[in-house]
């Protein structure tokens, strides 16, 4: 079968892969529709480093083809979302509904596929751009099959770590403000699930001025323009705090970070009023550090910094109230499929996205 074989630093659509047969609590599913995202853009440019050769991709919808023994969540023609978060189910992290804490949830790397004669690795539990994957159980959600499976396939990653990110972890009420720098797969589900729970003023940030129409027609009330630097100054002056203060209450309630670097972050910080929470939820490389954010900044005003995996997310709840908000109306998926394409232009997708032409591209198997 085919995949996308990522080896010796370059990923390249190989037709000698092979994978392994099904196990107790397994199920196979024959791939439909697979997001790129820029996670993906990190294997290839070594943020993210894996072991290799792997075959890649991991946000992805598909239909069930068969199920090991013991499986009772999903059956034969079943479609599915499949999610990352591989976790045990029995321990206390799972146990207290927190899996994105569950210790088997990350960095469990394995060999279910061949590449000519190499075992290869899966990522992040799934290894959506092939043909047919096979993953634990807990990772298929069942979705109703009237769901169309190229927008479905990004619920999994970008759609559950928007959105969750806010449902989860923000507490967001209408008297809020928030700015969410980064309009890419994930900012542009912030956006949309802000507007959901009501922000009062949702303000999106980029320096690319051509994705303003994107993140208002998601929710933004705002854009800003961070081209030139002054996105922190911008913000401060959409909304003001009261004057003459010795320290200044003008920026927002939530800062959302989704890009991945420290000045970002430290711009998070910087645009957020007193009491306000900065929410990391961009991946930098294994080196980045926070360093240089003045200390004072937050215990003198009681600035907050949190990370936030996965959009703290629990799958099998998560998964289908975001298909339930898509069919009332109220949450945008179709809208974040750009455009599709073969599995065979993965560069081109790729390409596209460098060039900041895409909400998501979506390879499709036909």
């Amino acid at each position: 079968m085919r995949g996308i074989v990522f080896e010796d630093g370059k990923a390249e659509l190989s037709n000698e892969v092979t994978l392994r047969e099904i196990g107790p609590g397994e199920v196979r599913v024959k791939m439909v529709a697979a997001g790129v995202c820029h996670s993906d853009v990190s294997v290839l440019n070594g943020t993210i480093p894996y072991p290799t050769p792997l075959v890649m991709g991991h946000e992805g919808a598909g239909e069930v083809i068969e199920v090991g023994d013991g499986v009772t969540n999903v059956t034969a023609g079943d479609h599915v979302v499949m999610t990352t978060l591989a976790s045990c189910g029995m321990c206390n992290h799972c146990n207290r509904g927190m899996p994105t804490h569950c210790p088997t949830s990350i960095g469990n790397m394995t060999t279910p596929f061949t590449v000519g004669d190499k075992p290869a690795y899966n990522f992040a539990a799934l290894s959506v751009f092939a043909d047919e994957v096979i993953i634990k159980s807990i990772q298929a959600i069942k979705i109703d099959k009237e769901i169309p499976l190229t927008s479905a396939s990004l619920i999994g990653c970008g759609v559950i770590t928007g959105v969750g990110t806010v449902f989860n972890q923000s507490n967001i009420e209408a008297r809020h403000t928030a700015a969410v720098f980064g309009v890419g797969g994930i900012g542009l589900n912030v956006l949309q699930a802000l507007r959901i729970r009501g922000a009062r003023r949702i303000i999106a940030v980029d320096t690319l001025a051509s994705k303003e129409s994107l993140a208002m027609e998601f929710g933004a009330t705002d854009f800003v323009n961070a081209a030139d630097g002054g996105a922190v100054e911008a913000i401060k002056e959409i909304v003001k705090g009261p004057e003459g203060l010795w320290f200044s209450q003008d920026g927002v309630d939530f800062a959302y970070d989704c890009v991945g670097h420290p000045k970002v972050v430290a711009d998070c910080v910087d645009a957020t009023t007193w009491g306000g929470t900065t929410v990391v939820i961009g991946v930098p490389g294994g080196d980045a550090m926070l360093g240089d954010i003045p200390i004072n900044k937050l215990n003198l005003v009681d600035r907050k910094i949190t990370g936030c995996r996965y959009g703290s997310t629990k799958p099998q709840q998560d998964i289908p109230l975001i298909v339930d908000l898509y069919k009332q109306g109220r949450l945008k998926l179709d809208e974040l499929v750009t455009a599709t394409y073969p599995l065979e232009e993965f560069h081109t997708v790729v390409s596209d996205m460098h060039e900041g032409k895409l909400a998501r591209g979506v390879l499709t198997f036909d």
